[in-house]
């Protein structure tokens, strides 16, 4: 089977506010022998097409935080998609399996493009999705992950990292990228290196891309996360929620959303 073209198969479950206004589907659709287990968000009271995000969750899979952001999209007016890189709806519960899970994607670029493009076309075939008007999102891995889509040249009007991984053996030249960036990361963050952050800065610059970079003071990994705290005493982890951070840059990447859809 094709790696590229998905199957959407279910979107049985569905669920509504008490004002039936915003509407979540869970969708399977297929990668290559994988089952990718999404969830779509949308407001169901705006009638005809509308501009559509992917939402790539960070590296514990597929879990609350990645919806609760899908859900809080579609009450902006977007369709929202949040995606499935491990198949099957994986999530790790552990450092060492979320650890072990993204590795295998952000270690084997093909299969993540593949498993990406599939979640894309899945949210296209949506009849209420305006399949022109696409963005990415992700958090920590899925930072990443919308970062590197970028960099093989997946055609988005905007992507946006939130604490995410930023390095990359393989840097974009010019005329690579044919997307908006933008990174919200915090200056705090131990994961994220001031040499990482130069490097990045350079490579954007030198690719041409249209990119800004905000670096919050004082503010840790997983800062959009109010999960983050009790998770990093858990296993001892640099993880801290921040909510002026969180708000802040869901603010400014709510300004970019309306900048790059309303743009020809």
């Amino acid at each position: 089977m094709n790696l590229k073209t998905p199957l959407i198969l279910i979107g049985l479950f569905i669920a509504s506010t008490s004002h039936a206004e915003i509407i979540t589907k869970e969708i399977d659709y297929i990668t290559g022998d994988t089952t990718m287990k999404g969830m779509l968000a949308y407001d169901d009271d705006l009638k005809g097409k509308r501009p559509a995000v992917l939402i790539v969750h960070e590296w514990w899979g597929h879990n609350k935080h990645a919806r609760d952001k899908a859900a809080m999209l579609a009450k902006e007016g977007y369709v929202a998609f949040a995606v499935d890189m491990y198949g099957n709806g994986q999530t790790a519960d552990h450092p060492d399996d979320a650890g072990k899970f993204s590795s295998a994607v952000a270690g084997n670029m093909p299969l993540a493009k593949a498993r990406f493009e599939a979640a894309m076309d899945t949210l296209k075939a949506q009849e209420n999705v305006d399949g022109d008007k696409l963005a990415a999102m992700g958090y920590c891995f899925g930072g990443g992950v919308v970062l590197n889509m970028a960099r093989m040249g997946v055609e988005l009007r905007g992507v946006s990292s939130f604490h995410g991984s930023i390095a990359t053996k393989s840097p974009a030249k010019k005329g690579d990228i044919k997307t908006r960036i933008r990174v919200f990361n915090g200056a705090a963050d131990p994961f994220v290196k001031s040499e990482q952050i130069a490097a990045l800065k350079t490579e954007m610059k030198n690719a041409g891309v249209d990119f800004k970079f905000v670096n919050y003071p004082g503010v840790k990994h997983s800062f959009t996360n109010p999960a983050a705290d009790a998770t990093g005493k858990k296993f001892g982890l640099p993880l801290e929620y921040n909510v002026e951070a969180d708000k802040d840059s869901w603010q400014k990447n709510l300004e970019f959303f309306k900048e790059i859809f309303s743009a020809r």
